[in-house]
């Protein structure tokens, strides 16, 4: 079981578009839209959200997003009303960014307070100046042969994957730098099909990470 996911937002086309999205990068996770009111208008429903609440429960707990202020207070009020109001926390970081963090973090089956906190990380800059290179450790090439490079989908697939190994992994575009276990770090890279990536591996399963990555990239992320 996997901690669920529920996107609160003033409307709900683009909480609906947003659950959609994240499911393509966790689809094991239960992503629930909670947007607008139920005549259709622009707002946020706090029955409803209680409602989208219990139904992303699986048993490991729920984190909350919102967009704006207001739905901030509805998705608090929400998880205050709960029978156990410990099985659920709000998360303070971007919408966007946030959801597809937390969405990646739940299904590489961490839990709540992880989550939470990839969510809320989402909202800070990504380090992508040049980086000293890293002492020990081993390092492969790989070049990217799939139609969108290192975007949203295959970076998720690429640090879900990752996350099962003991081992720190960066990959790198040139100068810069990114964290193997980061999708948004990952995606501002811009690695595009034909780019040569380094991919650099420490740990006790530096090598097995490696032999994934080469998997993954040789085998177009599955697409």
């Amino acid at each position: 079981m996997s901690v669920g996911i529920v996107l609160v937002s003033h409307s709900a086309k683009l909480a609906d578009g947003l659950a959609e999205l994240a499911a393509q990068m966790a689809p094991d996770v239960t992503i629930v839209a909670a947007g607008g009111l139920s005549d259709g208008s622009i707002g946020t429903d706090y029955d409803e959200v209680v409602a989208a609440t219990q139904r992303a429960d699986s048993g490991s707990g729920v984190v909350l997003l919102y967009d704006l202020g207001s739905a901030q207070m509805t998705a608090e009020l929400a998880v205050e009303s709960l029978a156990d109001p410990s099985a659920a926390v709000v998360a303070d970081g971007p919408l966007v960014e946030g959801a597809i963090a937390a969405a990646v973090a739940a299904q590489a089956g961490q839990d709540r307070k992880a989550v939470a906190e990839a969510a809320a990380s989402a909202g800070l800059p990504e380090d992508l100046s040049p980086a000293e290179p890293a002492a020990g450790g081993a390092e492969i090439e790989l070049v990217l042969r799939n139609e969108v490079g290192l975007h949203a989908r295959p970076a998720a697939v690429l640090v879900r994957s990752l996350s099962a190994f003991d081992a720190e992994v960066t990959v790198r575009l040139g100068d810069q730098e990114a964290d193997g276990h980061s999708v948004l770090a990952l995606m501002s890279l811009g690695a595009r099909q034909g780019d040569r990536i380094h991919v650099r591996a420490r740990g006790p399963q530096a090598s097995a990470a490696l032999d994934k990555a080469k998997e993954l990239v040789d085998g177009n992320f599955g697409e």
